[in-house]
């Protein structure tokens, strides 16, 4: 039997380079805001609980946006980092419950592809996301599936606004690269020429 799976939404950012205010209410042309459809992407892609981790213009995020069925953590050091998010996230879950951290602002990602990683988890392994570079190369990015014991970890040693980083970086044997590059570009919204992703 597979390990349940604690989806970890995070979504506290301000947006400040895009300057829409927060990313999780950019909505598409059917007006749903961001963190709504993100929420249910990870549940309708096998994830057995859901947490949203606010952070800059929570209590309007939280009203904007119909976040039932999932648990509404808010961090109030949001700008000072992804770091304090991640920690949230993390310690959301049961104990035995692996953990699939997502970003707010990824429009691509799908329950196809959070399925895929999820299919993918191994015991005491990270299974991340992978996307061909232009060159064909396979580049890491979000979501990433961590095994119960290496989640914890991984938020242990998070600073900043690298989130979990680092600690990716400092073990990459632990790492195994699922290719997602069939259902997604990885491609995020960070910039106003990004916005064409909404679509």
């Amino acid at each position: 039997m597979k390990t349940p799976v604690h989806g970890v939404l995070l979504a506290a950012g301000a947006g400040r380079r895009l300057g829409l205010g927060p990313k999780a209410l950019l909505a598409g042309a059917d007006g749903v805001p961001l963190v709504r459809k993100a929420a249910e992407v990870l549940r309708h892609g096998g994830c057995a609980s859901v947490a949203v981790v606010l952070g800059a213009g929570a209590a309007e995020v939280h009203v904007a946006a119909d976040l039932a069925g999932c648990s509404v953590l808010v961090n109030e050091q949001w700008s000072e980092g992804m770091a304090g998010s991640l920690r949230l996230g993390v310690q959301s879950a049961l104990p035995d419950q692996a953990v699939l951290i997502a970003l707010v602002d990824q429009p691509g990602i799908s329950p196809e592809l959070v399925a895929r990683l999820i299919d993918a988890a191994q015991p005491g392994r990270i299974i991340a996301a992978g996307y061909r570079s232009p060159e064909g190369k396979l580049r890491r990015g979000h979501p990433v599936l961590f095994a119960p014991s290496l989640a914890a970890r991984a938020a242990e040693q998070a600073t900043g606004d690298a989130g979990a980083r680092p600690f990716l970086s400092a073990h990459p044997e632990l790492v195994e690269l699922v290719d997602c590059s069939d259902l997604s570009d990885g491609g995020d919204i960070d910039t106003p020429a990004d916005l064409g992703r909404l679509r």
